[in-house]
């Protein structure tokens, strides 16, 4: 059986609604790939690169995601709920409407990511870490 970076590295880009709950991702080269509505609960993500990759609506659920490449990546109405993206790189990726209830945000750049509409409810941010769109996300936070 192939795997998704075998597919993706012989030329296969579409992979939505792809079952890779648990899959062991690390390190892997998914620029650009289509994952929308993908299962990926549990899934080890951590170091991928995922710049442009559409993960509309896509489960990442208890997803680790640490020091993933998401410049630019569709999240938008993603389950984010328990992810770990601590030092992810979210910069100008689409978040609207994602839940990311529980998730570790700690050292994550969210610099010109799009909040909008999210679910952020026990999400969890260092102090130190920088603003997000011209305001700290502790701020977003405590409202929610």
């Amino acid at each position: 059986m192939t795997t998704i970076t075998e597919r993706y590295a012989a030329g296969e880009r579409d992979f939505t609604d792809a079952d890779l709950g648990g899959a062991d991702l690390i390190g892997a080269d998914l620029r650009g790939a289509n994952l929308r509505g993908a299962d990926l609960i549990d899934a080890d993500l951590s170091d991928a690169d995922l710049r442009g990759a559409n993960l509309r609506g896509a489960d990442l659920r208890d997803a680790y995601l640490r020091a993933a490449d998401l410049r630019g990546a569709n999240l938008r109405g993603a389950d984010l709920r328990g992810a770990n993206l601590r030092g992810a790189d979210l910069r100008g990726a689409d978040l609207r409407g994602a839940d990311l209830g529980g998730a570790d945000l700690s050292g994550a750049n969210l610099i010109d990511a799009d909040l909008s509409g999210a679910n952020l409810n026990g999400a969890r941010r260092s102090p130190d870490d920088a603003p997000v769109a011209g305001y700290v996300l502790a701020t977003v936070l405590e409202r929610a």
